[in-house]
């Protein structure tokens, strides 16, 4: 039996939560250079988590940008 870590070796992403990913974000860009980066408004008015995961969740084209960033970072 193989566990979930082990049927997506090849994906860096899995099993890795979006709310993780995006608190990895702010903490290493901060809200100001992360809209710079990925021009979404949920990141630069009156941004916060809870708003941009609910942004992100309904949104693939956005969530696919962070991803990439946060691939990027790491």
């Amino acid at each position: 039996m193989t566990t979930p870590k082990e049927s997506q070796p090849n994906n860096p992403l899995h099993g890795v939560k979006l709310a993780d990913i995006l608190e990895v974000l702010v903490k290493k860009y901060g809200w100001e250079e992360l809209g710079d980066r990925i021009n979404i408004r949920c990141f630069t008015h009156n941004p916060s988590i809870k708003s941009s995961l609910t942004f992100l969740r309904k949104t693939p084209w956005a969530r696919e940008k962070v991803e990439q960033l946060y691939l990027r970072s790491i």
